[in-house]
């Protein structure tokens, strides 16, 4: 397995679009992210976790996670420019807007998703036909964040009850393959949806006349073998308003949250004095709970975290980060 987190911030002055042209007169993000910032906007930020699977795995994680930010820029960027086009005095906070960040931002999602999928099935240097990626990201912009979900990764929101105690808000959908509309979307592709005898409970996806793949989520980056049955690589884009009551965001593989639930992560998160520590400490934690199901004879798996926290101060950082592949404690 490979995983990756990856985050971009920006700071700019403006909500003016930066035109960025390379050598063939085309649309290159990715130096509008490394040298303005995210979307060369003022409080903008990326970040995300590309949890790989399969033999390949590293290196799909790998090229999603260095293509989805450039990709994304440079599709926002187009469809802001397009939308400004059709309505020039485009007011994008006003009411009776007919395209509003949200929709803009969705379909940016939606292309990138779709190009980047498209890109990785035809790269020459990586087989991707039994391997693939999920994809979880949050793009910050003011006080509103969208978040986009490939996969069984998650998106886990800590914020304070009318009570006064410290929830967790789960904002996004594990995209396992037993969930309805994904069952029906892989069997309507002639794909199979069982659990293996010696893995009650855990539904996985099988082309129609083998066992295999057997892949444990019904969205994908890759995965090639079983695309045609009914894997896509289609994401879920929502947005929430963020608020006062709102403290930060977790985001993770299912390594963490096969063994720790999402008030004990954000609790776990809370809990700890130095932001930097968090997602390393929420990690240890979860190694510890794995190591009690190995004792039972299930492997553990690789981690990934990256904490994203909403009210920051010059002297605390906003992001947290921590990778933690399973290979080390085995």
């Amino acid at each position: 397995m490979g995983h990756f987190s990856s985050m971009f911030s920006g700071l700019a002055r403006s909500f003016s679009i930066k035109k960025v042209k390379n050598n063939n007169g085309t649309c290159d993000a990715k130096e509008a992210a490394d040298e303005m910032g995210f979307g060369c906007q003022e409080d903008m930020i990326f970040c995300g976790i590309f949890d790989g699977h399969g033999p390949w795995g590293h290196y799909v994680a790998k090229h999603v996670r260095n293509s989805m930010p450039s990709s994304l820029l440079c599709n926002w960027q187009k469809t802001l420019a397009q939308t400004a086009l059709l309505e020039p005095e485009l007011d994008l906070e006003g009411s009776n807007k007919k395209f509003s960040r949200f929709d803009i931002w969705k379909h940016s999602y939606l292309k990138t998703c779709a190009s980047v999928d498209q890109e990785l099935e035809h790269h020459r240097k990586i087989d991707s036909y039994n391997s693939g990626t999920t994809a979880i990201t949050i793009v910050r912009q003011g006080d509103v964040i969208y978040v986009s979900n490939v996969g069984d990764s998650r998106a886990v929101l800590a914020t304070t009850s009318d009570e006064g105690s410290l929830v967790a808000v789960q904002l996004t959908l594990d995209f396992k393959p037993n969930l309805p509309q994904e069952k029906e979307r892989i069997i309507g592709c002639n794909g199979r949806v069982f659990c293996m005898k010696d893995e009650p409970g855990v539904h996985r996806v099988w082309q129609p006349d083998t066992e295999a793949p057997g892949l444990a989520m019904s969205r994908a980056f890759g995965d090639y073998c079983i695309k045609e049955y009914g894997l896509v690589s289609v994401p879920e884009v929502t947005q929430r308003h963020i608020s006062v009551k709102d403290h930060f965001i977790i985001l993770a593989s299912d390594g963490i949250w096969d063994v720790i639930t999402n008030q004990q992560a954000i609790e776990i998160v809370s809990s700890t004095a130095e932001r930097p520590k968090a997602a390393k400490r929420l990690v240890e934690q979860a190694v510890r709970a794995w190591k009690k199901k190995k004792r039972r004879g299930i492997a553990m798996d690789d981690m990934s975290v990256v904490c994203l926290f909403l009210h920051s101060s010059s002297s605390s950082p906003s992001l947290s980060q921590h990778v933690q592949h399973a290979t080390t404690f085995k």
